[in-house]
């Protein structure tokens, strides 16, 4: 049984004139998948005639027998027709179904392409496409292909990127593949053709995402001010329903690498000894080096005792800045 296609495989054939008649696109990678999805709108049907040959619809709205009319319909003044069908699955088990037999024989001028943000690959529908190589994935970027992508990226932009730089800017955003692409297209319009690490860390100063990495480096450091200051700038700034849920999951990424650098660090290991055992940047592994002189092993054991109580309290409905406030206290309490 054929795998799962990778988005690359997509866009190879785009550039040969060549697509599957249907696609399944879903995973959480859902940035690179609008992405391809606007190559595809671009490569597939002439923007002349995009307007009688290319068809958006939701699953739940939209009825199975249209949808297949539609796709059986020849493109007008063009080689191709588009249909996305998005929230595939809103659809019932039984509408699912009704797509099945247009799978044995489907419309070579028609290219179907099916959005899900939930599959189940036990059910027809699903296996269907799976089993004729339809389906493709959109991952999220990997933490070790984070400085690839973002240089790569950035060459795409006409921007040069050098790795220090592309290394912080991982550190910061994440794989968060949206918020990395925004960044290195405010980098390229701000500094033209080439940007190292000082114009990164001019650039994301003025990014809320910056806020929440300043709040890791002072508590690290165990500057409590600056935590407190840091905590109710993210706050402010942030979705009010998740800030507090990624406060914490960010929080406990940084116990868990000081527990591990002060580990590495006690038997002897150096910088790049962390570099190496974390996956680290240099400058991150520099910093946490220095940060876990300021802690105790017992002291970054009883933080995990800290944050899983106040993640119960916060999930139990407590109010979640009171409850933060008053762990950053309790961690940096000596």
């Amino acid at each position: 049984m054929p795998g799962d296609r990778p988005p690359e495989d997509v866009l190879k054939a785009l550039e040969k004139r060549r697509t599957a008649p249907v696609y399944l696109f879903y995973g959480p990678g859902e940035f690179r998948m609008e992405r391809v999805l606007d190559r595809v709108k671009a490569s597939l049907i002439p923007e002349g005639v995009r307007d009688f040959n290319l068809e958006i619809v939701y699953g739940g709205e939209a009825e199975p027998d249209e949808i297949l009319q539609r796709a059986r319909s020849f493109p007008f003044m063009a080689d191709h027709r588009l249909i996305i069908v998005r929230r595939t699955e809103a659809f019932s088990p039984e509408g699912l179904g009704k797509f099945l037999p247009y799978f044995e024989n489907p419309a070579s001028s028609t290219c179907l392409i099916f959005v899900a943000s939930k599959t189940d690959f036990n059910k027809p529908f699903f296996k269907a496409l799976r089993s004729r190589g339809w389906a493709v994935q959109f991952e999220e970027i990997r933490t070790r292909n984070l400085v690839p992508w973002i240089t790569k990226t950035a060459s795409e932009m006409g921007l040069s990127v050098d790795h220090h730089a592309a290394a912080y800017l991982a550190e910061i955003i994440g794989n968060r593949e949206g918020e990395l692409y925004s960044e290195v297209e405010k980098l390229s319009l701000r500094f033209g053709s080439q940007v190292g690490l000082d114009q990164v860390r001019e650039s994301v100063k003025h990014s809320r995402v910056y806020t929440v990495f300043e709040l890791m480096k002072r508590i690290g450091s165990r500057d409590q001010k600056g935590s407190l200051l840091a905590l109710n700038r993210f706050l402010e700034e942030e979705d009010k329903r998740d800030a507090p849920l990624r406060v914490m999951g960010m929080l406990n990424r940084q116990m868990r690498l000081l527990w591990q650098t002060k580990h590495l660090v006690e038997k002897g290991g150096e910088i790049v000894d962390v570099m190496k055992k974390l996956a680290l940047p240099r400058f991150s592994a520099a910093e946490l080096v220095q940060q876990a002189k300021a802690w105790k092993g017992h002291e970054l054991e009883r933080a995990f005792a800290l944050l899983h109580e106040a993640d119960g309290r916060i999930k139990s409905g407590s109010r979640a800045r009171p409850v933060l406030e008053n762990l950053i206290l309790s961690l940096q309490g000596r």
